[in-house]
């Protein structure tokens, strides 16, 4: 082959591999989407114990694993908790006979979080799975109620608000819950600890929502027994199971 066709069939082959690499402007090309770093989500959290709320941060540290950050403030009832209303006073506010603290947690703690199934795994729905641990500050409000106190004259009685005393007030002379607010300057805490584990499935459409169903168990556990009711057995350790509805944003 003569020099010059050489050189002219070198060029046209470079050229033509060169119109291979240069993509189509007509041809579709899906574009991958942008790692999004952090997370964040606020909700609602329905325990088998009461409600609260929850507030989540997330790092990616990779695609398939993140970093947790997370606070919970939920009430915790005991189990042998009953309204009670004084059936004598038509709108008197129902009451629990033999509580003598309302108890609540707040949690903090941090965790992690992995990808077991990502949405093109399972139709749109992305299964995770969390566990994360942390301190428990208990916080004990003691139980106010309107009692009935004789006047002196026979048939009347005057209302007052007292702290609940099981030795001393009994379902006659109970009118009703004192306002939430009597008590809250006696609000005592309790040092102690949580550790948390569930299953989160985030099923939101665009790229940037998270709305999410979460669904575990939680385990706070403290030094001694929390006083909550005055004629049942008080527990120092908390199980409970809960689901979680959770709203945020990636970005």
């Amino acid at each position: 082959m003569p020099r010059s066709l050489l050189i002219l069939f070198l060029m046209t082959a470079q050229f033509v591999g060169l119109a291979q690499d240069k993509p189509n402007p007509n041809e579709y090309v899906e574009e991958k989407p942008v790692l999004m770093r952090q997370e964040a989500t606020g909700g609602l959290n329905i325990h088998s114990a009461g409600w609260g709320i929850q507030f989540r941060r997330a790092q990616n540290i990779t695609v398939s694993r993140k970093r947790l950050y997370e606070a919970d403030f939920v009430g915790i009832k005991h189990p042998k908790e009953v309204k009670s209303v004084n059936q004598a006073f038509e709108r008197a506010r129902s009451y629990v006979y033999g509580k003598l603290n309302t108890f609540s947690v707040l949690r903090a703690g941090t965790g992690m979080q992995h990808v077991i199934f990502s949405k093109a795994e399972r139709n749109g729905i992305e299964v995770r799975l969390s566990y994360s641990g942390g301190i428990s500050a208990g916080i004990l409000k003691p139980v106010y109620l309107n009692i009935l106190e004789p006047t002196g004259t026979f048939g009347e009685f005057r209302v007052i608000t007292e702290r609940y005393d099981p030795e001393r007030h009994f379902v006659d002379n109970i009118y009703e819950r004192a306002p939430f607010t009597e008590g809250l300057g006696q609000i005592r805490f309790r040092p102690g600890a949580y550790a948390k584990i569930g299953f989160n499935f985030e099923y939101a459409t665009a790229f940037e929502d998270v709305k999410a169903l979460e669904i575990g168990a939680i385990i706070d556990a403290f030094p001694k027994e929390i006083p909550i009711m005055a004629y049942a057995k008080n527990e120092p350790v908390f199980l409970t199971f809960y689901i979680t509805f959770m709203y945020g944003r990636k970005w």
